[in-house]
């Protein structure tokens, strides 16, 4: 009787064991699924490669961007987006968006027009801008002339901050983004700490 009891015994504590693991995995698994749908979905962790959005960001910042805004809100000049090189499917680059669909960009002496009117950019460092443009190596302007451009109905004119190294829509081999290249909107920076916030489109 002792010997059944002791058998039964263990047979319980052996598959409470087995309920507990199975619970675990399962645990495991539904959180693998909701951290792949929020990366999918929601949020989606970037890693700053380069100083083409310096000093906006700067090289190996980490943070995350909008996925969610990205595909479903509408994109605004000077938001800070995340888009897909559309050959490789693997490049992801940060960049500023600059011109939307059907408006003429150009850039003069520095000076941004948009449909011939002079625009603004106040998120440009302009004392950064001074130290680049007085090096030898960037000559007499910190953007490139840009010649006139009209965007199509679904194209859009994207930049770095960092314009003397930023390769971006100016570049013949890149041109405007569609909007499908596009797949987040907006930075939250989690590192460096110091560094901790969001990116606004007019900083």
């Amino acid at each position: 009787m002792m010997n059944e009891t002791n058998v039964n015994t263990e047979t319980k504590k052996v598959n409470e064991t087995k309920t507990e693991i199975l619970d675990f995995i399962k645990m495991v698994l539904i959180c693998f699924v909701l951290v792949f749908l929020c990366v999918k979905f929601f949020f989606r962790p970037i890693t700053v490669s380069g100083s083409s959005m310096y000093p906006t960001l700067e090289d190996q910042e980490f943070g995350f961007s909008n996925v969610f805004a990205g595909l479903t809100s509408e994109i605004e000049r000077f938001d800070v987006v995340v888009v897909q090189d559309e050959k490789t499917g693997d490049d992801l680059w940060v960049k500023r968006v600059i011109g939307l669909p059907g408006e003429e960009i150009e850039y003069f002496d520095d000076q941004l027009y948009i449909n011939g009117k002079p625009v603004e950019e106040p998120f440009l460092n302009k004392a950064y801008m001074e130290t680049q443009i007085g090096d030898r190596n960037y000559g007499n302007t910190f953007t490139h002339d840009v010649e006139p451009i009209v965007l199509g109905e679904d194209e859009y004119f994207l930049l770095g901050d960092n314009r003397p190294v930023s390769r971006d829509s100016r570049a013949a081999g890149i041109g405007p983004f569609k909007r499908s290249s596009i797949i987040s909107k907006n930075v939250l920076v989690l590192y460096p700490f110091d560094k901790i916030g969001m990116v606004s489109n007019d900083e």
